[in-house]
């Protein structure tokens, strides 16, 4: 009866465990298609049109959901990079909950991040629909209030690299939504935006550790 018990608890732990880690595995799993996309897309970029396939330092994440490529010829990638862009916003979204639940102590940031996170993801998602700038500009706005929410619970806790990873994220999306709208150094802007994306995701799957480490230690403890 005991070792039942145990074998119970042990299996609801797992459980637990798969689940707290679902937006890592789905980040992974992004890569994946966001890579793989990008061997289909047939080219042209912001600089040369004439260019073959996907220049990752002149081709926005967005030229691979778009149904024509830059070259004006029927884009294959699209397909795989909406699954790809699904998958990451799903993701997030799975984070954003979590982390409102289990790490944000005051209410009324737990709600912003909650709401926010929500409707940043689902306005990201939908960028590759005919209203692109829209949905960028809303997707930005309520992104950058969930990372100060989480920022803001960050610097309630011991957590100084997550701190610092948090404000350099925010310098980030900042700095993109300047070049973005203002058009100064647009050319950088491609390469600017796959290293936001890779240190925003690096710091969400830090979180994600550092959270279901706690809720193991959280569990034990019961």
């Amino acid at each position: 009866m005991k070792n039942d018990y145990y074998y119970l608890v042990m299996k609801e732990q797992r459980n637990i465990r798969l689940i707290g880690f679902l937006p890592t595995i789905g980040i992974i799993l992004f890569i994946g298609l966001f890579v793989y996309s990008s061997f289909l897309y047939p080219g042209g970029s912001q600089v040369n049109l004439e260019s073959v396939g996907f220049d990752w330092v002149n081709n926005y994440w967005c030229n691979l959901m778009n149904e024509r490529a830059m070259n004006n010829m029927i884009n294959p990638a699209r397909p795989f990079a909406i699954a790809a862009m699904f998958v990451l916003c799903l993701s997030l979204m799975l984070f954003f909950i979590q982390f409102a639940g289990n790490f944000t102590k005051n209410p009324i940031w737990k709600i912003i991040i909650l709401i926010f996170g929500i409707l940043s993801m689902v306005s990201a998602f939908l960028m590759f629909t005919e209203f692109h700038d829209l949905m960028t500009t809303l997707s930005s706005i309520f992104g950058v209030l969930v990372v100060l929410g989480i920022i803001w619970e960050i610097y309630q806790s011991n957590m100084t690299n997550y701190k610092i990873g948090g404000i350099i994220c925010i310098a980030l999306l900042g700095l993109n939504n300047y070049i973005y709208y203002s058009q100064q150094f647009i050319l950088f802007l491609p390469l600017l935006q796959k290293l936001t994306f890779a240190l925003v995701l690096g710091w969400i799957i830090g979180l994600n550790f550092k959270m279901m480490r706690k809720n193991k230690s959280q569990i034990s403890l019961k």
